[in-house]
């Protein structure tokens, strides 16, 4: 004999979601007065109290990470902005030679003025590693820059684009 019970009703687990005491603890243990200033790139999956993506709550960090972003961007590659970034793919082969790095400061001053004008570019470093192989090499640069209205000097970046020679 089976017990049947016509006015049973079928519940799912997935329908009860988050324990009201649960969200207050989770909460409580996030600190309020840190508001996000923007997605920290590369993408990565935030915890409960960051929301879907990890963000960065401190205003300079934003901005080196979108400053790494606008090296990075080649003309094309952001929708409804052709001509984001600094277009530096394409030098690649030709960094560390006086018309190269001339050609990439250029670049970069033209794409900071434009998007991150609050930038104050100091200096540029083209980086070439050819680790035991004059074939395949990582070229790169490095940058030192300033935001004069936050007050930050001297700070530095590295951008890697590899190549092949």
């Amino acid at each position: 004999m089976s017990l049947v019970n016509q006015s049973a009703k079928t519940y799912s687990f997935k329908s009860v979601g988050i324990q009201d005491a649960d969200y207050q603890q989770a909460r409580e243990t996030y600190v309020d007065n840190v508001i996000p200033v923007g997605i920290k790139t590369p993408l990565e999956l935030g915890k409960t109290h960051e929301g879907i993506f990890k963000m960065h709550t401190d205003p300079i960090a934003q901005i080196h990470d979108n400053f790494r972003n606008l090296l990075l961007t080649n003309h094309g590659d952001r929708l409804g902005l052709y001509d984001f970034g600094a277009n530096l793919s394409e030098l690649s082969h030709e960094l560390g030679a006086e018309s190269g790095d001339t050609e990439a400061i250029k670049r970069i001053r033209k794409a900071t003025s434009k998007y991150m004008p609050f930038l104050e570019l100091n200096t540029f470093e083209p980086l070439i590693d050819r680790h035991d192989n004059d074939h395949v090499a990582k070229v790169g640069l490095r940058i030192t820059y300033s935001i004069p209205k936050l007050v930050v000097e001297n700070k530095q970046i590295e951008v890697l684009i590899y190549t092949a020679g």
